[in-house]
């Protein structure tokens, strides 16, 4: 047996120093007193079958009620002022967030302060000579209409379908916004807006028509002002007079204008729930391009009413039974070119236009009607078997007033202009300037000159026919014009001679001073070639074509009123009156013969362009003096379209409606010969060449004709139509 080893257990060590002092100090659970630490005393340990201590149970300590209340009120404590401050923190940051969002959107708006109700854009409203509208360019305000001057059903109208609650909020509508939230969701898309009147004014006075959440911001931050600056009759008054109603109206009295034909303070029930219906969406509802969908957003409209309370059932359904729009919406058609060129033209009259104004046009409403359906339905009826797609008409007073104009077939498809913009080659509608320059120079209408083919340095014009007649009075060479005769004039008189006849009476092209200028190759514009026409229908007068008379502002104000023309006599009246015989002849038996019309004096000049590209006839009267143009915009040749063909009928179609109902009144004709200039005629040697035309001071009496060809001369001439000697 080892030492130092009990019976029981293994070799214990002895421990010495401050280790033993310690050991000897622990209490041993015998010397604890039962109880002491405030807790029940431990059971001794049960034996357990084998013969070995069991541990005792553990036991949780006891709470008692009180203890149990007092703790669960000390949590409940702790969490509600942990909730409070974090809901004050919460709050504090949500209040800054939305301080910085205000002062963030408010950076991006003009100062609140400056803010004005800006004026509206200036338009441009165009009359015709009986002061009716033609059309509008830009948009379209009516002038203001005070609310108590509008049917009290109208605003109701708008506040019944888009807001309600306007009488009582604050300018946002919280209710409304969750409305339209609840209902949004519901049919899962943007079905229903939360924006009041005052939020709608805003956007339209103020702001763009993006969707973005920064502009929404705007529009309330907006509307909380002008809800704090104006009343709420004001508001609604400013919103009616400058809301969009679509086809380019602001405010109720252009839309009642521009729809139904009448001021707003007019409008029936029908029409007023038609108007506020177009709010919603008025470029996809306006009734001239959607008239089906317009009227079912006003049943909606009457029902709301009576939802609302402000009308009855029986008043709803009254005005469903009768549809509101039924009328042609004015500026459409043709008149549209008319307004383009007025649009060129304004800048240089009044200079920018800065107000709405009013421009009075020479246009003859119904001759422009007249004219309209000529060209529309002769193409439509002819287009294809000759191969033009587009035509043109012009029509002027003695004064150069143009009383009717179309530019093209279909103003919607295409905005050329075709009788202002467009230069096309005159064609033989030109030989009337060489024919003025060779009887200035000498020569009468029955001056003889050969039809026969001719040869410039390998260039042979020839006539439509491949015909010659041989000698030839020059009345019968225009009348059917013969081109060899016409060349021939234009190199007697000289190609300049003649550019300068013809810039005289008003063509402002550049003109080729060549020898093929006698058959019209240099290009001109109808308005400018027809003007030139005028002084035959005159008198001898030149005019400058124009279209505008006046122009003034919306309160009266005039900016501009056309003076005369100041150009004076450019034709000696004696040529105008041989130039009317000659053309006149066109009309009884040359190319234009077909042209009819009963009781009057007319007379005029076919074109036909080279390889048929153009078809021309400018015809006149003392009373108007119209042209007529046709072809194809790419130049490509018609089907042998020629001026006496097709522009001869629409120009008789219009002519004569133009003239019913005028007393007729004859063409101008030579004035009667001096007795000094007949003795002058009869005497030897009187032939005198007269001094030169000066454009503005009538022409010099010319004594005889410089050319022996010339049969006498216009003396000569004058004393056989006067005399029949």
């Amino acid at each position: 047996m080892a030492l130092g080893r009990k019976k029981s257990g293994g070799r214990k060590e002895p421990i010495f120093g401050l280790a033993a002092a310690l050991s000897d100090l622990r209490l041993s659970p015998d010397d604890r007193i039962p109880g002491g630490d405030g807790r029940p005393k431990k059971s001794p340990p049960r034996k357990s079958n084998d013969g070995d201590d069991e541990p005792p149970p553990e036991r949780k300590p006891r709470v008692s009620r009180s203890d149990a209340k007092r703790r669960s009120k000390s949590r409940s404590r702790l969490s509600i002022s942990r909730l409070v401050y974090w809901g004050a923190v919460l709050g504090l940051w949500a209040a800054i967030a939305v301080v910085g969002l205000v002062v963030w959107v408010g950076a991006h708006l003009p100062p609140i302060q400056s803010l004005e109700i800006p004026k509206r854009p200036p338009t441009i409203q165009i009359t015709a000579a009986d002061g009716s509208v033609l059309a509008i360019r830009g948009e379209m305000p009516g002038a203001n209409v005070a609310l108590k001057d509008l049917p009290p059903y109208l605003p109701k109208a708008f506040i019944a379908i888009e807001d309600r609650r306007f009488y009582h909020h604050f300018g946002i509508d919280p209710w409304g916004i969750l409305r339209a939230a609840v209902t949004n969701v519901l049919h899962r898309g943007v079905s229903q807006g939360g924006s009041t009147l005052t939020q709608q004014l805003a956007k339209n006075l103020f702001l763009t028509q993006e969707r973005t959440f920064q502009r929404k911001l705007q529009e309330a931050e907006l509307a909380l002002w002008l809800e704090r600056k104006y009343s709420k009759h004001e508001i609604l008054e400013l919103y009616l007079n400058r809301v969009y109603f679509g086809s380019g109206a602001y405010g109720v009295e252009a839309a009642a204008q521009r729809y139904f034909g009448k001021s707003a303070r007019n409008v029936t029930l029908a029409e007023a729930a038609m108007l506020a219906g177009l709010v919603k969406s008025p470029s996809r509802l306006a009734p001239n391009r959607n008239p089906e969908g317009a009227e079912q957003r006003a049943h909606t409209v009457l029902a709301a009413m009576a939802e609302a309370k402000f009308i009855t059932e029986a008043q709803a359904q009254a005005s469903i039974g009768h549809p509101a729009y039924s009328v042609r919406p004015v500026g459409a058609g043709t008149v549209n070119y008319v307004a383009d060129w007025i649009g060129e033209v304004l800048d240089d009259l009044v200079g920018q236009i800065d107000q709405s104004v009013v421009v009075e046009t020479s246009i003859d409403a119904k001759l422009q009607a007249v004219a309209e359906a000529a060209v529309i339905d002769e193409l439509a009826a002819k287009s294809v078997k000759y191969n033009v797609s587009q035509g043109a008409l012009v029509a002027m007073s003695p004064d150069g007033a143009v009383r009717a104009m179309v530019g093209g077939r279909n103003y919607s498809e295409s905005q050329y202009n075709r009788a202002v913009t467009a230069k096309r080659q005159p064609g033989s509608a030109f030989k009337p300037f060489v024919y003025l320059t060779a009887i200035e120079s000498g020569l009468t209408p029955d001056t003889i000159r050969q039809d026969a083919p001719l040869d410039i340095k390998g260039w042979k014009p020839e006539n439509y026919t491949h015909h010659y007649l041989g000698p030839v009075t020059l009345t019968q060479a225009l009348s059917m014009s013969l081109n060899t005769v016409a060349v021939r004039l234009g190199l007697e008189v000289g190609p300049k001679n003649v550019v300068r006849t013809a810039h005289r009476l008003g063509i402002s092209s550049k003109l080729e001073p060549n020898a093929s200028i006698a058959l019209g190759t240099s290009e001109v514009s109808m308005v400018e070639l027809v003007g030139a026409y005028v002084p035959f229908a005159n008198g001898g007068f030149g005019v400058s074509p124009h279209v505008v008379t006046k122009i003034r502002t919306l309160d009266g104000k005039v900016l501009y009123a056309r003076q005369p023309d100041q150009l004076g006599q450019v034709v000696d009246p004696h040529y105008v009156g041989m130039m009317n015989t000659m053309m006149e002849e066109t009309l009884l038996s040359g190319t234009a013969h077909k042209a009819e019309l009963p009781g009057w004096q007319a007379a005029g000049k076919t074109g036909t362009s080279q390889d048929f590209r153009d078809a021309w006839f400018i015809g006149y009267t003392a009373n108007l003096v119209t042209g007529v143009w046709l072809g194809n915009d790419d130049n490509s040749p018609t089907r042998k379209a020629t001026g006496g063909g097709l522009p001869v009928e629409i120009w008789t179609r219009f002519m004569k409606a133009a003239h019913q109902g005028v007393t007729p009144i004859p063409l101008p004709a030579a004035p009667p010969v001096l007795p000094t200039t007949i003795a002058q005629a009869a005497s030897p040697g009187a032939a005198v060449a007269p001094p030169p035309f000066v454009p503005g001071r009538p022409a010099p009496m010319r004594t005889t004709s410089v050319r022996p060809e010339a049969d006498a001369g216009l003396d000569g001439w004058l004393m056989q139509r006067l005399f029949g000697r």
